[in-house]
Formats: structure tokens, C-alpha cells, sequence
């Protein structure tokens, strides 16, 4: 057996011009890499700095208020992969609402033919709402935080929403009696 306390977790969020994976791309990155226990260990958050924009606003600029000025002190997106890949690379993906943010990463590593190298991924969403299969709760990041304690003043920011990912995936685990790596495979397959 495996302890969990030798696992490293990269939690990742990203915010995007919209909901699309065809049209539509990340314009923030976030990473924590934490161990089981929450521990912090590394932080990274990034604008993805794109060639161009096209008419109009910047995606859901309601939802994230990201600015074209903040886009512009970014990294190139490519940048911004490689180093994900670095951070990423000995570390379980996880991310709350997995299937999206990997989506629009492996979209931006497809159209940019940057690899990406994911070990997982686990989604945090999918462990809440496996301790609520009636689906009696809400299972929105702030919701499942606020269940734990946990909360963000800057919500829709990439950095902020892995911290909070972060934050509950200790909560999350214990909630699963997941205490190995076997664990994790037999319920998650991670």
C-alpha cells in the first residue's frame, strides 16, 4: 500500500472566453500543488497572452473581469503549458468540474501542439456529489467550500478557485476514507 501522504495534488483551475472548446480558450491559469493533507507547496497563476482578440469583450468578462490590459502582462499560451506540464508532472490533475478545465487545456495543447502530461485527472465535483447521490445539495465550488468551512473573496479568479479546490480536497478525501494510492485507483481510478 501506497500512503496518500507521499501524493502530491496539482489542483487547477482555468478561466475561458466562454464554454466552448472549439471556439473558445483559457484566459487564466491557476495551479496549486498541495499534499494530501492541504499542504501548500507551490503556487502559479498566469494570464495567457493571445496574438489576437477579434471584435468585442473578452469572453464572459461578467464573470471573470478579466481585461484585455491584464491579458496583455500575460504569458504566451505556449509558456503557459510548458510550465503546467512542469508543475504538473509528478502530481495527480485535479480540478473541480475536471471535465471542463482539462477540456479547454487539452484544446489549447491540440491547437498549440504543446503535449500535455496528465496524471488523472480527479475532480473534485465528482467526490462531492458521489456523498450526495440523491443530489440534495449544491454542488458549486462555493457551496461544497462553504459545507467545509471554506470560502474565497475572489471567486471566477483561476488562483483563487484552486486555492478554495484545494482547500476542500482534504475534506473531500476523508469524506471517501481514502487514505492510499490504491484507494484512490479502486473508487476514482486515479
Amino acid at each position: 500500500m501506497t500512503a496518500l501522504s507521499d501524493t502530491r495534488f496539482a489542483v487547477v483551475d482555468t478561466e475561458t472566453t466562454g464554454l466552448s472548446t472549439d471556439d473558445d480558450v483559457v484566459l487564466q491559469l491557476g495551479v496549486v500543488v498541495v499534499r494530501h493533507d492541504g499542504k501548500v507547496e507551490h503556487e502559479f497563476v498566469t494570464y495567457l497572452r493571445r496574438r489576437t482578440w477579434g471584435f468585442g469583450h473578452v469572453g464572459a468578462f461578467h464573470v471573470h473581469g478579466i481585461t484585455r490590459r491584464q491579458l496583455r502582462r500575460g504569458m504566451k499560451p505556449t509558456e503557459a503549458l510548458e510550465m503546467l506540464n512542469v508543475m504538473i508532472g509528478d502530481c495527480i490533475f485535479v480540478a473541480h468540474n475536471a471535465k471542463f478545465d482539462l477540456g479547454f487545456l487539452r484544446a489549447d495543447s491540440a491547437r498549440l501542439g504543446v503535449p500535455l502530461k496528465v496524471n488523472g485527472p480527479l475532480c473534485t465535483l465528482l467526490l462531492s456529489r458521489k456523498l450526495d447521490p440523491q443530489r440534495t445539495m449544491s454542488h458549486k465550488l462555493r457551496d461544497v467550500a462553504a459545507r467545509y468551512g471554506k470560502s474565497t473573496d475572489r471567486p471566477h479568479d483561476a488562483l483563487a478557485d484552486a486555492q478554495l479546490t484545494a482547500a476542500v480536497l482534504p475534506n473531500l478525501l476523508a469524506a471517501h476514507n481514502i487514505t492510499t494510492r490504491e484507494d484512490l485507483a479502486a473508487h476514482f481510478g486515479v
